[in-house]
Formats: structure tokens, sequence, C-alpha cells
């Protein structure tokens, strides 16, 4: 059973910085591409980062140059390293592992920026 447990979350005042982190277990090889994505209240979920096994990334563009996602593909692990957060980052953030056949989700973290 493929497993993804993220850690990482929590309060921090605006400005400040944290550090998610995601790690998979129960998976046969690597995946495609890890990613994290997050839902703030009442919102859809949305793509915040992605790196792929290739080393290749790509961000949204509120997080552009304030966020960078990072791991090891062959460990499966990813983290997001966040500086400069504003209120409008709070969310619960999610960590993705997509094979070639599907997706799999942790439980999520909730990071809370305060004003």
């Amino acid at each position: 059973q493929v497993q993804l447990v993220e850690s990482g979350g929590g309060l921090v005042r605006a400005g400040g910085s944290l550090k998610l982190s995601c790690a998979a277990s129960g998976i046969l090889g690597s995946f495609v591409a890890m990613a994290w994505y997050r839902q703030a209240p009442g919102k859809q979920r949305e793509l915040v980062a992605t790196k792929t096994s290739g080393e290749r990334t790509t961000y949204a563009d509120f997080v552009k140059g304030r966020f960078a996602i990072s791991g090891d593909s062959g460990q499966n692990t990813a983290y997001l390293q966040m500086n400069s957060l504003k209120p409008e980052d709070t969310a619960v953030y999610y960590c993705n592992g997509r094979t070639s056949l599907k997706d799999f989700w942790g439980q999520g973290t909730q990071v809370t920026v305060s004003s």
C-alpha cells in the first residue's frame, strides 16, 4: 500500500518561512513526478509546484520566487521551502506522487500564516 506522509506545517507570521516534507512508502520504483497542492477553506485544490524525476520544476505564478520544491526522486521524497509567506498562503498543503497509472495523495498538513 502506497502512503505519503507530510510534515512541517504550522503557524507562522507573515514574512516568515516554513519547510514541508513528504516521504513515500510502499511504492516499487520511483514516481514520475511529485508535487505539492494546497486547498484553502471554500476553495478548490490548486497546484503549487511540481518536480519530475528528470529534475524539472514548475511553479504556480502565485508562489514563483518565494517557494522552492526539491527532493530525491530515487527516495521518493519531496520538500517545499516556503519563504516570504503571506496570509493568503494559508491552506492545507498536500503532497502528490504520480506514477504512469495513478496519483497518490498524503493526508495534508495545515499551514497558517498570520498577519
